[in-house]
């Protein structure tokens, strides 16, 4: 007989673990989401004004061949290819991304300090002994960049101090760039900014990124229960208890919820004192999420930009408008910046300003003028209280503890939050989280996600064992003519198959 399997949340990780069940032919699962849509944070929402707007700057590319495939099965044609085309905002000028292997761009002495730093770094510093990702950065990267970009940067978009977070989490997210290579592209006036495994990447025509994780619900409709709130687990007894009094008995749960509140606020008291304790300890920041539509064509080819600087609250900001020309109203006429602010203990924002604040943002850093208020005419705001899993120092030690005990009484916690592992929370880690977990659970094979270990390498193309994507292309800006020629190709080919 069929062990039922109960999974928490249809996110990507719920949605991937219930898509493999079906696909393998397994009928005794059961999928709740405590809203009213099935995607979590890659939902994506339409205002009244008829902007589109996900949460967070999400961009879809792939390490693996399955996801890959399934993308394509789901969406079909109704997708484009973007190059991206990724800046730094500082200094009042704009610097390509990654800031550390573009420094050129810099005023004099900033870029002096910039290159003194790293040749002093590179000479003394020893990354391996670091103890914290405050000491990786000037180890690696030396004080004039810590100085003028990774220590504010990080701050900004991890709402805690480098010094509290581990340097594991690093691997591709972090371009590495050694002495020779900085010296090369400063004196030769070289641009370098092909880095990164998402340089070109699949955005849904229609719908925004949780379009894609929409068209799982009509092939598991009959196992998904929307507006599903888990009031209590009982762990000894295998059952859950919902808002609406509903109890489910379980043999195996999934479940994608945060950690620190599965173990403290819904299990019951077998959770060992120890476990809850270190769960407690797990950090994480929250983000707001502001959109701005805009009534003017869109002035730029950017795809998402990074501001380090203190005279914006935003950390990132993206040209929503530019992955799919159906996001606006009008893409002749219309534009949307989505910005992201992140907020903890250590980095306070009041959600009753974020708007105001974000258009000074934008009118400070260059994106918009005191005139261009007047062509405002949608704001949206989302408020992510869980945003970033941060990586503290102590996060390892914590999982050690947690995640045996919880799968000694058959509770698997995977996903952004259900695993805390930011170095495997992209769209795609999470998804095969859910994929490989029920592959372990039904066909005994490994998993092999969850356990990635990452290292810093000059490009970030080798960081992991994954399988590459085939459209990690070059990411040149240049290309720009050639990927409007390429979505005209596409635009023309889905009206025709709409005709058809």
């Amino acid at each position: 007989m069929e062990r039922k399997i109960v999974i928490i949340g249809a996110g990507p990780t719920g949605l991937g673990a219930g898509y493999r069940l079906k696909e393998l032919g397994y009928k005794n699962f059961r999928i709740f989401e405590r809203s009213p849509y099935v995607g979590g944070l890659a939902t994506s929402f339409k205002d009244s004004a008829g902007f589109t707007w996900d949460i967070g700057g999400h961009v879809m590319f792939s390490h693996y061949d399955y996801y890959t495939n399934l993308f394509d099965k789901l969406m079909g044609d109704d997708y484009q290819e973007n190059m991206r085309e990724c800046w730094v905002r500082m200094f009042d000028t704009w610097v390509p991304y990654p800031f550390q292997n573009n420094i050129r761009y810099l005023p004099r002495e900033a870029c002096y300090e910039c290159l003194s730093g790293l040749v002093e770094a590179q000479a003394k510093g020893d990354h391996k002994s670091a103890r914290n990702f405050e000491e990786f950065i000037y180890s690696v990267f030396g004080e004039g960049i810590a100085k003028h970009f990774m220590i504010p940067y990080n701050f900004k978009v991890w709402a805690h101090p480098a010094k509290m977070m581990n340097k594991e989490w690093i691997g591709e997210r972090v371009a590495m760039v050694d002495v020779n290579r900085a010296l090369k592209n400063v004196i030769l006036e070289q641009d370098d900014y092909a880095w990164g495994p998402n340089n070109q990447f699949k955005y849904p025509l229609f719908g925004g990124t949780g379009e894609f994780y929409a068209r799982f619900h009509p092939i598991l409709k009959d196992h998904i229960t929307l507006n599903a709130e888990v009031e209590f687990i009982d762990v000894k007894k295998k059952q859950i208890l919902f808002s609406d009094g509903e109890v489910v008995v379980y043999d195996d749960l999934i479940t994608a919820m945060p950690l620190d509140k599965l173990c403290n606020d819904l299990m019951n008291g077998a959770v060992p004192e120890s476990v809850k304790t270190a769960t407690a300890n797990l950090r994480h920041s929250g983000g707001y999420m502001v959109g701005i539509g805009v009534k003017q064509p869109c002035p730029s080819t950017k795809s998402w930009m990074y501001f380090p600087e203190a005279n914006s609250p935003f950390y990132r900001v993206t040209y929503l408008s530019n992955y799919s020309p159906n996001m606006t109203p009008d893409p002749a006429t219309h534009y949307s910046l989505l910005c992201e602010t992140s907020y903890s203990q250590f980095k306070p924002v009041s959600g009753s300003t974020i708007v105001e604040d974000t258009i000074q943002g934008l009118i400070n850093s260059g994106m918009m003028t005191d005139e261009d208020r007047k062509d405002i005419v949608s704001t949206w705001v989302y408020n992510a209280n869980y945003s970033y899993p941060t990586p503290t120092v102590e996060r390892d030690a914590i999982l050690s503890k947690a995640i045996p005990w919880l799968e000694s009484n058959d509770v698997y916690s995977r996903g952004r939050f259900g695993m805390w592992k930011y170095e495997v929370a992209n769209t795609d880690h999470t998804l095969m989280q859910g994929v490989e977990l029920v592959n372990r659970l039904v066909l005994g094979e490994e998993e092999t996600t969850i356990g990635i270990k990452y290292e810093s390498t000059s490009d970030g193309r080798q960081a992991a064992q994954h399988e590459r994507s085939p459209l990690a292309g070059s990411g040149d800006p240049k290309r720009l003519a050639e990927l409007a020629k390429m979505l005209e190709e596409q635009e023309e080919k889905h009206s025709k198959a709409k005709l058809l």
